[in-house]
């Protein structure tokens, strides 16, 4: 027992137990302090952001040389921390939010994302029922509508017209929760022991995601079909009416199709009327992803590329990429919610209530993998609030204009080429240097050897990141325009480091190739 005067002080600061002086965890004065001191730490950081390398130049293990290998005994300060974050984390980080970062697809943040984030934080719910707390998952059912007359989905995929949507947290766990309520249909279906039957069918473009989902869903039978460059790489009708044709023939149980506008590579567009039509005939769950344009088809202009959507059982796009919504943010719609709840309900006794059994709520729990959920809706709410449709787009169109501007720098210089046709704001390009006395496979590979070492050293140069993909055999760079705070003027000296590094493997213009 301690002296009255430590009483106290414990009685003050927190929960002593006899184990010594702890503050509390959330004592509000020092919460609003230190909390200031984050918020202008991160101001800075963003107010810097375009002088640090883009890329991250440490090397494997860095960290682990500047860090002790065993944790305090005592509390230390929040100065101290946040000199650690500059000093040993901040080297570390690649810097999504660079003005300069045109990488894999962008995550673009905002002043309203970020501070959704931290009233979400702040609130801390577990909103994995509606009784959980009920503004979590009406407001949810708000915003996802909201969403969903913004793309201008049809009425089946909205709560107004008996479908629904749901925020995940990744367009993974979307292809997941409807691979599994497709599977749950089907085994009604055809018996339990029909699942190695099922099939699940993608393009070869198609994002790795679902093939671990459909792994993860215990379905064995994955069809990646070919695409073509004389299609843009986009999935043909007639080659999945091939595919689905003949698995029937084999005695296999055609099951799920994902359809993606927007790939990963290359930004290809599947024809989204042609397919579902084709796989109606087959009674296939297709699903349509959209993870990183379906941002852009806000805008009335870009609205086609999800055309023929009606024909799909679910359709899903990451706010958390292109649509100032800070990670993680992906919004699914389905037309038959009852298909995820079959699939992904469960209803012990411990969470049964009167609000659950009236049949009037919507229990999130069961729309996803996970019983916990956090509050992400308000975040969204935040971005659209604080924004508005019409600044939203402009936004988006801002980005597909530096893209446009970047594609004519390409082809303009007779080094480069643009490999295949930008549909957003993604530039695919190459160089295409000279290459003389060699068979075709050959020369191919030197190609795409000069364009690996051209994208090597443009990124070493830490003023700009880009990343590559392989399509039809072609290495080439992907120049993503997307993140917050870029400007025409990081458009135009991204260029002119990638001018530069060519120059250097390849000569000037006008020079013979390599």
């Amino acid at each position: 027992m301690g002296s009255l005067h430590e009483d106290t002080v414990e009685s003050k600061l927190g929960f002593g137990l006899g184990l010594g002086l702890q503050l509390n965890p959330l004592d509000p004065e020092e919460f609003r302090r230190q909390g200031h001191m984050v918020i202008d730490f991160l101001a800075d950081y963003y107010h810097n952001v375009g002088d640090y390398p883009v890329r991250s130049q440490v090397e494997p293990g860095y960290l682990h040389k500047r860090l002790p290998s065993f944790p305090p005994d005592h509390p230390e300060p929040i100065e101290a921390i946040l000199r650690d974050v500059t000093a040993d984390i901040v080297p570390g980080i690649t810097h999504w939010q660079s003005p300069s970062y045109f990488a894999y697809f962008p995550s673009s943040g905002s002043t309203a994302g970020f501070l959704g984030e931290m009233l979400s934080t702040g609130f801390n719910v577990v909103g994995f029922n509606w009784m959980s707390s009920p503004a979590a998952t009406e407001l949810e059912t708000i915003v996802m509508d909201w969403m969903g007359g913004m793309l201008q989905l049809p009425e089946p995929f909205l709560f107004s017209g008996g479908g629904g949507g749901v925020l995940q947290g990744t367009t993974c766990e979307a292809m997941l929760c409807t691979i599994t309520a497709a599977r749950e249909k089907a085994l009604k279906r055809i018996g339990e022991d029909g699942i190695g039957r099922l099939v699940v069918y993608a393009s070869d473009q198609t994002h790795c995601a679902l093939e671990k989902a459909a792994r993860i869903a215990g379905i064995t039978n994955f069809r990646a079909l070919p695409t073509l460059r004389s299609d843009e790489f986009a999935l043909s009708p007639e080659t999945l009416r091939g595919a689905l044709s003949a698995d029937v023939e084999a005695g296999l149980v055609p099951l799920y199709l994902c359809a993606t506008v927007g790939t990963t590579s290359s930004t290809a567009v599947d024809p989204l009327a042609g397919l579902c039509h084709v796989a109606a005939e087959y009674g296939v769950w297709v699903h349509v992803d959209a993870a990183y344009a379906g941002s852009a088809c806000i805008c009335p202009e870009l609205r086609h590329h999800i055309n023929g959507v009606e024909g799909a059982a679910s359709f899903s796009m990451n706010a958390h990429k292109w649509f100032l919504t800070t990670l993680d943010c992906c919004c699914l719609w389905v037309k038959e919610p009852a298909a995820l709840v079959g699939a992904l309900s469960t209803a012990p006794e411990y969470l049964k209530n009167k609000a659950t059994e009236s049949r009037m709520v919507v229990d999130y729990k069961d729309w996803q993998i996970a019983l916990s959920r956090r509050f992400r809706s308000l975040k969204l709410w935040m971005v659209i609030r604080s924004y508005g449709v019409v600044n939203l787009r402009d936004f988006l169109r801002s980005h597909i204009e530096m893209a446009r501007e970047f594609e004519r720098y390409v082809t303009t210089d007779p080094r480069f080429e643009v490999v295949v046709r930008r549909h957003f704001a993604t530039v695919c390009f190459r160089l295409r240097p000279a290459v003389e006395g060699d068979l075709k496979e050959a020369a191919d590979e030197k190609v795409n050897e000069v364009n690996r070492k051209l994208l090597e050293a443009v990124n070493a140069t830490g003023r700009v990141y880009m990343t590559h993909a392989v399509v039809g055999g072609v290495y080439f760079l992907r120049f993503a325009v997307g993140a917050t705070l870029t400007e025409e003027k990081h458009v135009a000296a991204a260029w002119v480091v990638v001018q530069e590094q060519a120059e250097a493997l390849v000569g000037p213009i006008g020079k013979a190739g390599c």
